[in-house]
């Protein structure tokens, strides 16, 4: 039986769940004003793992959101999954933030749709990708400055602008067809890209793996 541990610390949502094959059996999280991963996330594993009633030693792997997003966050999700991988001797399996968060978006989607799944990097920056309606990439994961230009070349198509970024947004950009919500990337949303990748041994090198920052770091 496959069980793996999902981290999602890139942002201010402090998210741990644990799957069984494709099914999810707990999530924690937790989204505070201020970034207190560091105080929470070996709390919220502990909890999670009591809470599907296995233990440590019954995980298969542990996946982590890899960025990007705030440094700190990053790099305490990093570190843990890292520690966890090195002390039960099991794989590392990462999956690109901004895949995550358009993951956690549910709405219904049309072949017409884009999703703009967006992280601020503070000021009027942003990390950010698009996916289509199928929630495959079409884009890089840039960081851009958002203005009215931004998006443009799907401007025949209705975008949907999710992220911790509606501040942003609002009244900047010029899209005729364009929705935003304010949304946070989750660990249960890891799920079935996890599990097709541990299936195809899809693993990082736990020793060399690194978060990836996309630019100069900052912290929260």
């Amino acid at each position: 039986m496959t069980y793996i541990l999902h981290i999602e610390s890139a942002t201010k949502n402090c998210s741990i769940s644990i799957s069984k094959e494709d099914a999810l059996l707990v999530c924690i999280e937790e989204i505070p004003d201020t970034y207190e991963h560091s105080e929470k996330l070996s709390v919220f594993i502990d909890k999670a793992i009591q809470q599907a009633n296995i233990t440590y030693k019954d995980l298969s792997a542990i996946s982590v959101s890899k960025g990007p997003g705030s440094y700190t966050g990053l790099r305490i999700g990093v570190s843990t999954a890292k520690g966890l991988c090195y002390g039960l001797d099991i794989p590392l399996i990462s999956i690109p933030t901004t895949e995550v968060l358009a993951k956690t978006y549910t709405k219904t989607l049309s072949e017409n749709d884009i999703i703009c799944a967006m992280i601020d990097a503070r000021r009027m920056e942003v990390y950010c990708a698009f996916y289509n309606h199928l929630l495959q990439p079409i884009s890089d994961i840039k960081a851009v400055v958002v203005d009215e230009h931004f998006a443009q070349e799907y401007s025949n198509k209705h975008v949907h602008f999710i992220g911790d970024i509606a501040s942003k947004i609002e009244g900047v950009v010029s899209l005729k067809k364009h929705s935003i919500e304010n949304l946070y990337p989750s660990s249960k949303s890891m799920i079935a890209v996890v599990l097709e990748k541990y299936r195809t041994k899809q693993f990082e090198d736990v020793a060399y793996f690194e978060p990836f920052y996309l630019k100069e770091f900052y912290t929260p």
